[in-house]
């Protein structure tokens, strides 16, 4: 990857993170994913009743690929919580088993 497009996502990443309190980069979006993990996830944070956003990554190779090294994760969805990297479904669902999700997203929302 070219190092200046690089820094351009890289870039990218950075503001679509500081934008949004709870983020899910995935296959598809919000309203039509297009894979089972992101519509998991999308589910997963429906249940909670907060704005979060989902961006579609599915046709964006270069992104992905950047994601993926500044994570250190190689799936999708990838998700991001008051701008920190959590992982996905599999992280956050024991994370809700031990009760720490709500309390997580209450005091990010001002609840």
């Amino acid at each position: 990857m070219e190092n200046s497009n690089q820094n351009l996502i890289e870039e990218e990443i950075k503001k679509e993170i500081s934008q949004h309190k709870v983020l899910v980069y995935g296959k598809g979006t919000k309203g039509m994913p297009r894979c089972g993990f992101t519509l998991e996830t999308v589910q997963f944070f429906s249940r909670y009743g907060h704005p979060f956003e989902v961006i579609d990554v599915l046709n964006n190779p270069p992104k992905r690929e950047l994601l993926s090294k500044i994570t250190n994760w190689p799936t999708l969805p990838k998700v991001f919580i008051d701008g920190e990297f959590y992982g996905d479904t599999d992280i956050l669902d024991e994370m809700e088993r031990k009760g720490e999700v709500k309390p997580l997203l209450d005091k990010i929302f001002g609840k």
